[in-house]
């Protein structure tokens, strides 16, 4: 099924007003409600919500192309003032969501539940679970089902969607605010730490990295995804897994040679897969060069071997591409 925006934008607003509903009524969600909320994509492929919608008019300065939606919009921004008890408080959704509009493509369940069965089959039933950007907690519900005593941690930055999954996951650990604000006292805790991270060259201020004695910790700060990778080495118990979804940048980018080897001294390469282009169409309309990547925590000096090199080296192809000497060629895209 093709992406379709106005859906997807329909079924936000619903879980929208939902959410803030029961934080009004101070309730739990009935197995009906949680439906609407489990509904919620994200706003990562409806980037209309950008557009202005304040007055009829500003529809004039919409593209043809996405008019369709500007009731939708105008709908959405209605109930987000309805629901604010200030004008500061409406900014303050507004501006959550516009910062969420480039990291919230949310994964197909048959992927999470692949790999939670796949860990699950290898002997891996976590007792203390993490999600570091949890969204509305697919990765969660995958575990969950695998692994149903596990303690669950999820973080979620956003606050709508902070709010939804809160809703959705109310007997569980939620804390609506970044991963950066995980304190020290969790270093070496979790067992697994599975997400489908955020990318770009975003800096993280975390107290615990920037300022590391390893110069690689510290630099991971300057991109959000190497700082996830590093907060969660730091996270993850002695033999702990760490099952990421991330761009293909995080293995190809010769900049990213420094976190690579700092993973490789810390950890033991359980697999690399590069993932279809086009996974994410459907859920979040983009195609997005994406792997997943799996760790295990290793706390023992490591001495590299030829496939942990290939981990850590890229090569430029003649076409300018570069590309993770795990991957050989195009045609050998998994590991």
């Amino acid at each position: 099924m093709s992406y379709n925006k106005r859906t997807h934008l329909r079924q936000n607003i619903d879980a929208i007003r939902l959410a803030l509903k029961l934080d009004r009524e101070h309730r739990e969600a009935t197995p009906g409600e949680r439906e609407i909320l489990a509904a919620y994509s994200g706003f990562g492929g409806v980037k209309a919500i950008l557009s202005p919608a304040d007055k009829p008019e500003d529809i004039e300065r919409w593209s043809k192309s996405e008019a369709g939606l500007f009731p939708l919009v105008q709908e959405l921004h209605e109930v987000l003032r309805e629901n604010s008890p200030t004008p500061e408080v409406y900014k303050r959704y507004v501006s959550s969501l516009k910062n969420s509009i480039l990291t919230a493509f949310y994964t197909p369940k048959p992927v999470i539940d692949t790999l939670a069965d796949a860990l699950k089959d290898s002997g891996i039933t976590p007792t203390r679970f993490l999600e570091p950007s949890a969204g509305t907690g697919a990765f969660i519900s995958s575990f969950k089902e695998t692994a149903p005593e596990a303690k669950v941690t999820g973080f979620e930055k956003d606050l709508l969607t902070g709010k939804i999954l809160s809703h959705l996951y109310p007997q569980d650990k939620v804390r609506i605010e970044g991963y950066e604000k995980m304190e020290g006292r969790y270093s070496q805790h979790f067992d697994v730490i599975a997400s489908n991270i955020p990318f770009g060259d975003v800096s993280v201020f975390d107290p615990l990295l920037s300022n590391h004695e390893i110069p690689a910790v510290k630099q991971s700060t300057q991109a959000i995804h190497n700082y996830f990778f590093a907060k969660s080495v730091m996270s993850a118990r002695e033999g702990g897994i760490i099952a990421f979804i991330t761009s293909q940048g995080v293995l190809n980018s010769e900049q990213n040679k420094p976190i690579r080897e700092y993973l490789m001294n810390s950890c033991d390469l359980v697999s690399a897969i590069r993932l279809p282009n086009n996974l994410f169409s459907n859920h979040a309309g983009t195609e997005v060069g994406s792997d997943l990547i799996i760790l295990q925590r290793n706390n023992k000096n490591i001495v590299p071997t030829q496939r942990q090199q290939d981990f850590i080296e890229s090569r430029k192809l003649s076409n300018g591409i570069s590309v993770n000497n795990l991957f050989r060629d195009f045609s050998r895209d998994y590991l």
